[in-house]
């Protein structure tokens, strides 16, 4: 459960980040709807309760920096950029040239609302690669797709004492980083959600 704190920054955030700019037009009507909704590519916009619990598990500071793994429509992307403020960083990575260019558009548009994303980037996956390795390591990892087991090249971009949330075979983790070593972390979890699968480019 979210702390006051976190409630007021979430607050904050889902205000200045409105869901529907990141919706394809046909969608934008069902933006205050508590649903996934479609955004092509097979991909869904996960429902706000859904990306408020990830967010309060992941807790992200101002100045973090923070990769966003499978960011899709953007929404969730800009929220980060949002809680982590102008000296953090968000980087999302995206498999889908088609949502990459819808969401670099919804930031441009935010922008010219006088809303600072210059801390926020999204760009395409690399083949064969999960997340960033060259760009980590990060001091929290979202992400927003199921994977099947922990993914040992995720726990090897998070900072020592980083936070990682990710659905792991449909169950909420959230894996904390306590040293160098791979098996050096700690899990708790948070209950079942269903998210598109975590897939390799």
């Amino acid at each position: 459960m979210a702390s006051d704190r976190q409630a007021d920054s979430l607050a904050e955030a889902f205000a200045q980040v409105p869901r529907e700019l990141f919706l394809p037009k046909e969608e934008q009507q069902f933006a205050s709807s508590n649903v996934p909704l479609q955004i092509g590519e097979g991909q869904t916009n996960s429902q706000p309760s859904t990306v408020a619990d990830m967010l309060a598990l992941l807790d992200p500071q101002p100045g973090d920096r923070v990769l966003d793994l499978g960011s899709g429509s953007g929404w969730t992307t800009a929220l980060l950029g949002v809680l982590v403020g102008s000296r953090g960083h968000v980087a999302g990575v995206e498999r889908h040239l088609e949502l990459i260019t819808h969401a670099r558009a919804a930031l441009e548009r935010l922008a010219q609302d006088d809303v600072d994303f210059g801390n926020v980037e999204i760009v395409a996956a690399t083949s064969g690669v999960l997340g960033l390795p060259d760009a980590g390591p990060f001091d929290r990892i979202l992400v927003s797709a199921g994977a099947q087991s922990m993914p040992a090249e995720l726990i090897a971009q998070l900072e020592i004492g980083g936070v990682m949330v990710i659905p792991v075979q449909g169950e909420m983790l959230r894996v904390e980083r306590s040293g160098s070593g791979d098996r050096d972390i700690t899990i708790t979890r948070h209950g079942r959600y269903r998210f598109v699968p975590l897939i390799l480019n």
